[in-house]
């Protein structure tokens, strides 16, 4: 184990024997890693047969299906939320020339996803976690909406129960849309959803457990009040969707947020309850912001302004600031913006109007959408869920059987170092399953040099690195180039990072990286960025180099922390303030081909990076032994 120095500008091919500096010294704990291996092979060999039964079971009920659109053509423009998209590429035909074990290869190991097919409001109850997530039975593209439900002691490993809802009455025969749950005083629980109706008008219904002292959740009962909510004059029948979890206010009657948008403006709005089968809407709107289109999945939730404590969705007052978030449709983003709640006029009011929600900050700056939080009032925090889709094609999915994955949960505080915006960081259990640690201390890696740490398998890995810069000589003013055209733009600071899923000829890799640049008033702006550009030979996938700025304090150094799950990436910087999720299909670095490398791009630093990697162990998702 330890670290291998090329000299490999601007990342081209390797040659078949690189030049090979000093190697710094790596800390290695290996324990069982025979048996791992031994264990992992028969996983991997009962997980491929049951994958090619599953996808030929998949592709032929697609095949035959009259009512499938291999397009995947948005649900904004018929129906409501997306199903596929890709913006670049054409989903009619398969993306490579993919093989069975490719495709195992990139199910994700330690994400939730469904056992196969597609999908897309949690809570906890009686000792378990319950997910609740929108998902087609029948294939692994968009279609049949129904409500998958999955149970989980830890928020990491997961058992599918049956489903929850499925489209049987005629407010949601065309399918059983996004919801929230409610946990009342009483223990009781209220779960609003948007049902399709037979004349594909979206309309609000209420869902509850058939027996509340069932741990599982397993029968829910629709309302005889259904719908429970119809949309209100002006507002379009498929502008009208997602309602949030509810919460109460100073009068003591239950509020919720649906999504919708008047002309080209994205709107909140809010309606009042004391029963959850009548509502009424409240004179005005939360919330609006124009240009931004409709607006789905509304979140609306309180946070602590000294960060040190997290809030029932109830809660206001003094120290207390509000987050409101909407999946803008239009964009496929989740945008929010935090500021102050006005409960007697029911109204809204961000605290930097520039960053207002849907032209301002975003959860997540890479693949994810039509997220949701919840209180756990389990261990006393609020928990962020989301959902990062395919970006191959329709194809490639009706061929692999399934499609989508669950981001790891994060928790979510107010960043009180920044005063604007939140921090988000994955749930600490996701710790569970970290194994075999490297640990590499202040490696200096020059300009125009690559890095190989070798540290065996890294296609599951969980990665904390912090990097420092040394300047070689003075440097001037540059363009604020942000992120550039990738990771192989050039200039005087950067870009440095690591480069995860890559081969050993560097065909393949997909760089996370920092670029900060010289700014007018002698300060530097820093961007944190993921470059799928050259993350597959395959040229049918969607590829983009994502990225943002992100506030670096004086007395911090540039740290992030990356998630690597096969497909899945998930990178978060200076302690969650910001994130990217990426979705890569590499064909050469896979299995025991994928490797770990640091760079340094820049041309006028040096760059003195401390990291320490795990291994992951996969979760244990598999079907509840009913």
């Amino acid at each position: 184990m330890g670290t291998q120095y090329l000299h490999i500008p601007h990342y081209d091919a390797l040659s078949d024997k690189p030049i090979l500096g000093e190697s710094p010294k790596a800390e290695s704990g290996k324990l069982l890693k025979v048996l791992s291996t031994i264990v992992f092979t028969f996983i991997f060999v009962l997980s491929f047969v049951a994958l090619i039964i599953s996808r030929q079971q998949g592709h032929e009920q697609a095949l035959t299906s009259g009512n499938q659109d291999v397009n995947g053509s948005k649900r904004s423009y018929s129906e409501g939320v997306s199903a596929k998209s890709n913006p670049s590429v054409s989903n009619e035909n398969v993306s490579f020339n993919w093989t069975d074990s490719m495709f195992l290869w990139q199910r994700s190991a330690y994400h939730f996803q469904p056992e196969k097919n597609w999908m897309n409001g949690p809570l906890y109850h009686n000792g378990w976690y319950h997910l609740f997530y929108q998902y087609n039975p029948d294939s692994a593209i968009w279609g049949n909406i129904t409500w998958g439900h999955t149970v989980s002691r830890d928020l990491i490993h997961w058992l599918y129960l049956p489903l929850a809802l499925v489209p049987s009455k005629w407010y949601d025969i065309n399918g059983v849309w996004t919801g929230s749950a409610t946990l009342l005083p009483n223990g009781q629980i209220r779960m609003l959803y948007t049902g399709d109706t037979d004349e594909f008008e979206q309309v609000q219904c209420l869902a509850t457990p058939a027996n509340l002292s069932d741990p599982l959740l397993l029968n829910w009962v629709k309302s005889d009040a259904n719908p429970v909510i119809l949309p209100p004059s002006g507002i379009g029948h498929k502008d009208f969707r997602d309602p949030s979890t509810a919460w109460t206010g100073p009068d003591g009657t239950y509020r919720i947020l649906i999504g919708s948008k008047h002309n080209t403006t994205g709107i909140a709005m809010v309606f009042q309850t004391t029963n959850f089968t009548t509502f009424d809407l409240l004179p005005g709107i939360l919330h609006s912001v124009p240009g931004t289109g409709m607006w789905e999945c509304v979140d609306f939730y309180p946070v602590a302004v000294n960060a040190s404590v997290y809030l029932d969705t109830s809660a206001y007052g003094p120290g207390i600031k509000h987050v409101l978030k909407a999946s803008i449709d239009n964009l496929q983003e989740d945008y929010y913006a935090v500021g102050t709640y006005h409960p007697v006029n029911h109204t809204w009011t961000p605290d930097y109007p520039e960053l207002d929600v849907g032209i301002g900050l975003r959860y997540d700056y890479g693949k994810y959408y039509a997220s949701k939080t919840f209180y756990d009032q389990n261990k006393s925090r609020r928990i962020l869920w989301g959902w990062t889709r395919e970006t191959d094609t329709a194809a490639d999915d009706l061929e692999k059987g399934w499609a989508s994955v669950q981001t790891i949960p994060r928790t979510v505080l107010f960043d009180n170092k920044t005063g604007v915006g939140i921090t988000e960081w994955p749930v600490e259990e996701l710790e569970s399953l970290r194994i075999n640690s490297t640990e590499f201390s202040e490696i200096v890696v020059e300009p125009g040099k690559v890095v190989h740490l070798d540290i065996g398998s890294a296609d599951q890995l969980d990665i904390t690195a912090e990097f420092e810069i040394d300047l070689l000589e003075s440097t001037s003013e540059e363009d604020d180039i942000e992120c550039g055209v990738g990771s192989d733009h050039r200039s005087s600071l950067g870009p440095f990072g690591i480069l995860v899923l890559a081969d050993e000829k560097l065909t393949e890799l997909t760089p996370i990286y920092f670029r900060p640049t010289n700014a007018s008033n002698s300060t530097l702006n820093h961007y944190f960025c993921v470059d799928e550009s050259r993350s597959s030979l395959a040229t049918g996938v969607y590829k983009k180099v994502y990225g943002t700025q992100v506030p670096v304090l004086e007395d911090e150094k540039l740290s992030m922390r990356v998630l690597v799950d096969h497909s899945v990436v998930e990178s978060f910087s200076q302690g969650g303030r910001r994130v990217i999720t990426a979705r890569v299909y590499p064909t050469e670095a896979i299995y025991g081909a994928a490797k770990l490398f640091l760079f340094n791009n820049a041309t006028q630093v040096n760059v003195k990076v401390t990291l320490k990697v795990w291994e992951m162990e996969s979760a244990d998702i598999h079907p509840y032994p009913l």
